[in-house]
């Protein structure tokens, strides 16, 4: 038989295993717990807002946790009746079973590099002596709990590479415990310290400088407001009681800190952030004798990183009086604007990230969300432009002064995870370390689109999908997308998509306004007052598809977690007629009271506060959990969350859930899957993260009406 005709009967066969088939989508209404209702009642600005399941919010009590297993009694009742579920979930074990690696690094005189041989929970950290040496496990995560759901990151090694600090976080909790070993001999040393959370381990002689909060009160570690972060050195030996406090104020509660030391251990820096944008950094030479700290930038209007320091001088990475960042030298003496010195001036592409290795500066750019890489010297002089196999993902990069070579791992929608070991003098890369994936990427194409908005501004789509699509408005589709905090969404392998993109669907990828992908301005004009802009742009993303046919409102899903949650919750209530169904994950959904639980205060710099009335009024026009109405046909929905989630806490989520399944009235399933010894997303095992994927799957399938072609 002719090739091409067995091509197009195949895939004729193929899409035709994915059309409707509506004995497989359920019209039988659910029977959802009971949920109590107290009388709670706040008034904001005059407004009084009705918050009857308050009572969600004590996650640790026992009627919520009683509440909890009647919902996921309901959830995976619900979930048991869809017959390919398990098919489903044997297809992802299956695609999931390949090894993954991360790029390697040098510390002294071994490389450092994780890997999973495939279905590990969690990755194990290998080293090796030389580039030639016999890997071993440093550190096995997988030995540190029965079930998976510790997770290790290495913080920071001691200048002579002797010692590395590392964090343990466990059931996928923010709050971590750090530890240290002796790298030679992989001895585990006395040290342990507790309560630590979003920190690293900045070196300095025989200890180093780390950000703690104080011990919370019993049973409520993942929901209490942390206030009042510290910056310790920490001495090897010491028990944790000794530690030196050595900044803290004690005037603002709700500020992180964080220690950083450059790589010689000349300079220690004090990063002060009042939440997820702005920044406010200090400075010390610790060479010089210098007893108290100089303010190097002041907050918290701009952005700033060190990137290293070249002598007596600091290379920063900022986006002041530039949107799409730049790297400028400046002296800690004379820090003042009028000083600064541009090494790589800011253009018309956004710069991501700027890292430091060999001596060079390695600038990652993004032109319409793919990624460039330029190297240059200390004075801003490029010398290579990085060739990159294709439109996508890089990063990478980072080293040491005396590095002659670094690692970057590139990656696209069918591309998967390749890393890449890049010579510095010559510029020339070459691939150390392949992913096998059982799929065939040239089975499939990635395609970017523009569209216009509702206020007309031109915003960028990915969309993947299986070659020889029929634009009919018949496939299945997944609209992703997050829109917030600066956050970009790069082109990025995913295995557990495989299971749409073979079942004759489309990943559609928005990069819509609030994220990063246009600098600063692209973010300003998502956030604060301007957060509806967010919403537009995802429902505007959805109208394309469906009038492009390549989807219809009954094939459409959508889906994002966190602040993506907020954009899913958001997007169902103001436009349910789009959508089919809704993934609402980890999502920030009373976006009254969000700012009392945990960090969640350090996002009032993006949502603004109930606590003013002008953003009262805004958040209260879009928070999810108050805009759920009686009588509206809203989409299948499954909120997932889990219980050690101290991120966005899991009330949200809960108190979201029993208000739409109190005001729905119609037959589409409205439920709520917790995990269960797991958090906001990191460190989770595989075990886990194939359920869920395969969950999500087969409940977007079964409320589309396909099945799919899995024997």
């Amino acid at each position: 038989m002719n090739k091409l005709l067995l091509s197009a009967l195949t895939l004729t066969m193929y899409m035709m295993s994915c059309r409707p088939d509506s004995k497989s989508v359920s019209q039988e209404k659910l029977k959802y717990p009971e949920t109590k209702k107290v009388d709670q009642k706040d008034n904001y600005f005059g407004t009084i807002v009705e918050d009857p399941y308050r009572w969600l919010e004590y996650d640790t009590a026992q009627d919520v946790k009683d509440w909890v297993t009647e919902e996921n009694k309901v959830t995976f009742g619900y979930l048991e009746k869809i017959p390919y579920r398990e098919k489903i979930k044997q297809r992802l074990t299956e695609i999931y079973n390949y090894p993954k690696y991360s790029s390697p690094f040098r510390a002294g005189d071994y490389y450092f590099f994780s890997k999973n041989d495939g279905l590990q929970n969690q990755s194990v950290i290998y080293y090796q002596k030389g580039m030639d040496g016999t890997p071993e496990v440093f550190i096995d995560p997988n030995k540190l709990s029965a079930d998976g759901t510790a997770a290790v990151t290495l913080l920071g090694f001691s200048k002579d590479k002797k010692y590395v600090a590392y964090a343990v976080n466990q059931s996928g909790s923010d709050w971590q415990t750090i530890q240290v070993m002796e790298v030679a001999t992989k001895k585990l040393l006395d040290d342990k310290l507790e309560w630590v959370k979003f920190s690293g381990a900045s070196w300095k002689n025989d200890g180093f400088y780390y950000s703690r909060y104080d011990a919370p009160p019993h049973g409520k570690e993942l929901s209490q407001k942390n206030e009042y972060h510290k910056i310790y050195y920490h001495k090897l030996g010491d028990p944790q009681s000794k530690d030196q406090l050595i900044y803290e104020n004690k005037n603002k509660p709700l500020r992180y800190y964080g220690a950083a030391t450059t790589e010689d251990e000349r300079f220690l820096l004090i990063y002060v952030s009042e939440g997820t944008d702005g920044t406010e950094i200090y400075c010390k030479d610790l060479d010089s004798g210098q007893k108290d700290f100089t303010m190097l930038f002041k907050g918290f209007d701009d952005n700033y990183m060190v990137l290293n320091n070249d002598g007596d001088k600091l290379l920063v990475q900022t986006d002041a009086d530039a949107p799409n960042q730049r790297v400028i030298l400046v002296d800690p003496k004379n820090p003042s604007k009028e000083n600064w010195k541009d090494i790589i001036p800011e253009k018309k592409d956004l710069l991501q990230s700027a890292l430091t290795a060999g001596g060079k500066i390695f600038a990652l750019y993004l032109q319409d969300v793919a990624t460039h890489v330029h190297q240059y010297d200390y004075n801003g002089k490029e010398e290579h432009e990085i060739t990159l196999p294709a439109l996508g993902s890089a990063y990478g990069f980072g080293g040491e002064k005396d590095d002659k070579e670094v690692f970057y791992t590139f990656t696209s929608f069918t591309y998967p995870p390749t890393i890449y070991k890049y010579d510095i003098a010559s510029g020339k890369s070459e691939i150390w370390q392949k992913t096998d994936v059982k799929f065939n990427p040239d089975d499939y194409e990635t395609k970017q689109v523009f569209y216009n908005s509702k206020d007309g501004t031109r915003v960028p789509m990915f969309l993947v999908y299986k070659k020889g699509l029929k634009l009919d408005g018949n496939n299945p589709t997944l609209l992703y997308g997050y829109g917030g905090f600066n956050i970009s969404l790069d082109p990025s392998f995913s295995a557990s998509r495989l299971i749409l993109l073979e079942n004759g669907g489309v990943f559609a990828l928005a990069n819509i306004r609030g994220g990063g992908e246009y600098g600063e301005k692209w973010h300003e004009a998502g956030k604060l007052l301007k957060k509806q802009n967010v919403f537009d742009d995802f429902i505007a993303a959805a109208e394309y598809l469906i009038k492009e046919k390549y989807t219809s409102p009954k094939k459409l899903a959508i889906q994002g977690g966190s602040n993506g949650g907020l954009l899913v919750g958001a997007c169902m209530l103001q436009r349910p007629d789009l959508y089919a169904v809704a993934f609402p994950a980890v999502g920030v959904m009373d976006m009254l009271r969000y700012h009392k639980f945990t960090v969640g205060w350090g996002w009032a710099v993006e949502y603004g506060s109930s606590d003013s009335l002008a953003n009262f009024k805004n958040l209260y026009s879009y928070s999810p959990l108050h805009n759920i109405k009686t009588g509206v046909e809203y989409p299948a929905t499954m909120v997932t969350t889990a219980d050690h989630d101290d991120r966005v806490v899991p009330a949200h989520s809960f108190k979201f859930i029993a208000t739409l399944q109190e005001k729905y009235k119609g037959n589409r399933p409205q439920l709520i899957r917790v995990d269960v010894k797991a958090g906001h997303g990191a460190g989770k095992p595989i075990s886990k993260i194939i359920e869920e994927q395969a969950d999500i799957w087969s409940f977007m399938f079964y409320n589309t009406g396909v099945t799919p072609s899995y024997k």
